[in-house]
């Protein structure tokens, strides 16, 4: 089968279009025939192999262990464990494997869930990580609640645009911070309030509130704490940093000052289920949320998509085209 292979951690430039083996599935996963593939940041994280920290958690230390890169699928089951009772072969589906960027993937059962009929495969595909990092990072780590001021920033990203609009869902008044050229695209999906962070800091505004989402910034916590209210709650989803720990020195610190502090300070790793897809699913179809895609590009241009992503320009979500290759 046709696929993304990469040998060595780097740039875009290690990827490569080729030939491998169609993946052999366990008695619990699913054998997906992907039509798309999210790209996302931590597909970025594992291709340059960086922070150095994801290399000791079983990811490769010199190259990566699966030379095949891409999480977010989306595809039609072609074949099922003998455990498996979810699905069938023909079913549509979505959800998180490993190796995505090729014409086959396997998947385990309980990252699966049933797609959308109100989304395209291409939707459906940049769904599931960053939805579910929103979803969790609202619901179960900020309890957003109807009536609360919520601010998110990075509001323009993969993660970003599911959490406006969750909140949303959830009844919070919402402000976006993002930069000039995705302004309106944030307004446009649901933020009451939108701040342009190249003409106005988010912390010197003489607001505070109630719930503030991070989603993959680098904000000192001060800054952070200094727009939120005395009692309310901050939630770190994501990061970046520097290569030995990408951010994640600044999650530990958060966490370590919480007890000590009136506001609520956390963070988080977003844990992959069928029930929260599920979730997001039911959002979806009752039109409270939907996937912002920016660009697709060919499974051959991957290597594109990626630096697309890395440059900064993307608004929403990237997603690679399996289908056609």
């Amino acid at each position: 089968m046709k696929a993304i292979v990469q040998k060595e951690y780097g740039s875009p430039d290690v990827l490569e279009l080729g030939d491998v083996e169609r993946p052999r599935i366990g008695d619990g996963e699913v054998l997906v025939r992907v039509h798309a593939a999210g790209v996302d940041r931590g597909v970025w994280h594992l291709m340059t192999g960086m922070p150095y920290l994801l290399r000791l958690f079983g990811f490769g230390l010199r190259a990566p262990k699966n030379p095949v890169p891409g999480m977010d699928v989306s595809g039609v089951v072609e074949a099922v464990g003998k455990n498996v009772t979810r699905f069938r072969p023909g079913d549509e589906v979505f959800g998180i494997g490993r190796g995505t960027f090729a014409e086959y993937a396997r998947v385990r059962e309980d990252k699966l869930a049933p797609k959308p009929g109100s989304l395209t495969f291409e939707e459906s595909a940049a769904l599931a990580i960053s939805g579910l990092t929103a979803l969790q990072a609202v619901r179960d780590h900020g309890r957003v609640e109807p009536g609360q001021s919520v601010l998110v920033t990075g509001a323009s990203g993969g993660v970003g645009t599911y959490a406006v609009q969750i909140a949303k869902a959830f009844g919070a008044e919402v402000t976006g911070v993002c930069g000039t050229q995705k302004v309106e695209m944030v307004r446009s999906i649901g933020a009451d309030r939108v701040i342009d962070y190249t003409r106005e800091d988010f912390a010197e505004t003489k607001r505070s509130f109630d719930v503030i989402l991070d989603i993959g910034g680098n904000s000192p916590l001060s800054r952070l704490r200094h727009a939120l209210a005395p009692k309310g709650t901050l939630v770190i989803a994501g990061g970046e940093g520097g290569r030995w720990l990408g951010g994640t020195d600044r999650q530990l610190r958060a966490i370590m000052l919480s007890p000590f502090v009136s506001q609520k300070l956390g963070a988080f790793v977003s844990p992959e289920n069928h029930e929260d897809m599920l979730a997001l699913k039911e959002l979806v179809e009752a039109g409270k949320v939907k996937p912002i895609l920016d660009k697709t590009f060919p499974l051959a241009e991957a290597p594109k998509a990626i630096r697309y992503l890395e440059e900064g320009y993307v608004k929403g979500k990237v997603v690679v085209s399996v289908e056609s290759a």
